[in-house]
């Protein structure tokens, strides 16, 4: 239940909360939302709340096609966190009145040339060990399936569990129900967290403004490691990892292109295609170590046409509406910080960051997990290996 409406006004008139999450992206917001229904008070403070990472993303949900050798205990996390989303997305709709756009079409690998058919038939391979459900597809059953696919393709494989959600529609349902819960939006930046006997007391806002909370959320992206007061050994280890995006839109009076998410490998390169409901196409993205950059370059514009060309030829006859960057939060082994700290940091102190390519796919699990840890209890088992503490002694 959320917090009686007195209780929430009570807790911004005094500035003081049960807990305040540092960050407004789709993973905060949720989080807040749902420490809000388990009648918690509740502050974001975030300078853009809505924004960020989240803003920039496509929406994918895509644990199988994201799969990566070595990375088994993190494809378990995502499997588990794209089993929640039906649920997560009906619960955020009917709170709302707001569609999040969640499109359970399945997603289309695709290899452009006969080498990137190798490449998928490895990947198709180590699917089929972990017990994944895919199907290989011959290159004529492939345009079948997508008209759209250009002739000369060699393959594809068929992830029909693989989904999509509009990243915007559902960063505008969190923020509404957020509001409608009681949690305060602070448009601000957290200088630092506040410690005082080994416990978190609160943050400290750019304009020297306290919040006080018995529990603060780490939830800033790539950012959450500049927060100030941090114990040694406690500051998490993320990095901006830019990507280049495009939004493309069908001209007056044509039709959509595509009816499912499209991962095309071309030479190598990986480019995917997320068709919207409207006829809208979402490109992506490029991964880039060039720190805190959200400057759109031409040569990221061009190579993302130029594969998505190679792979659904009628991508060009779209319109450019957008380019964009965004920052992933990366991390040193790319899979996320959720949970405490550990015995090292101080109490109340949660971090949820770190989720690189997966942060719109991790939310519904990743805010479940923060919810019950700001409340008191335990958080689900599938975050165990992903505690910050696995970073500890760096």
């Amino acid at each position: 239940m959320a917090p009686p409406p007195a209780h929430a006004a009570r807790a911004a008139r005094a500035g003081r909360f049960d807990a305040v999450v540092v960050g407004g992206g789709a993973i905060g917001l949720a989080a807040a939302w749902l420490a809000a229904g388990r009648g918690l008070a509740v502050a974001v403070v975030d300078p853009e709340p809505g924004h960020g990472a989240s803003w920039a993303a496509a929406g994918m949900l895509a644990p199988v096609t994201e799969v990566h050798y070595g990375e088994e205990a993190l494809l378990a996390l995502n499997l588990a966190s794209v089993r929640r989303w039906p649920d997560f997305a009906r619960t955020l709709e009917a709170a709302t009145g707001c569609s999040v756009g969640l499109r359970t079409t399945g997603t289309l690998l695709v290899a452009a040339e006969t080498g990137d058919r190798a490449w998928a038939e490895d990947l198709y391979r180590f699917q089929v060990e972990l017990g994944l459900e895919v199907q290989w597809l011959a290159a004529r059953a492939a345009r079948e399936l997508e008209p759209a696919l250009a002739p000369g393709v060699r393959g594809a494989v068929w992830v029909p569990g693989d989904h999509q959600v509009h990243n915007r529609h559902l960063l505008r349902a969190l923020l509404q129900a957020c509001a409608a819960s009681g949690v305060q939006l602070v448009r601000d930046r957290v200088r630092a967290v506040e410690c005082a006997g080994g416990a978190v007391v609160g943050v400290l806002l750019s304009t020297g403004r306290a919040l006080r909370a018995p529990a603060v959320v780490l939830a800033a992206g790539w950012s959450s490691g500049q927060v100030g007061g941090l114990p040694a050994g406690t500051v998490p280890p993320v990095r901006p990892v830019k990507g280049q995006i495009l939004r493309l839109s069908p001209r007056p009076g044509h039709g959509g292109l595509l009816t499912r998410t499209v991962r095309g490998i071309v030479q190598g390169s990986s480019v995917y295609l997320v068709p919207r409901a409207d006829g809208s196409v979402v490109v992506g993205a490029t991964a880039e170590e060039q720190g805190p950059d959200r400057t759109v370059t031409a040569g990221a514009v061009y190579q993302l046409l130029r594969d998505a060309h190679r792979v659904v030829p009628g991508v060009t006859e779209l319109v450019l509406d957008e380019a964009a960057a965004g920052l992933r939060p990366g991390s040193p082994d790319n899979a996320p910080l959720i949970g405490t700290p550990g015995p090292r940091g101080p109490h109340g102190l949660v971090l949820a960051t770190g989720h690189y390519r997966n942060g719109i796919l991790l939310t519904p699990l990743t805010a479940e997990a923060v919810a019950a840890l700001v409340a008191g209890d335990q958080p689900p088992p599938e975050v165990t290996p992903f505690s910050p503490e696995r970073f500890a002694a760096g």
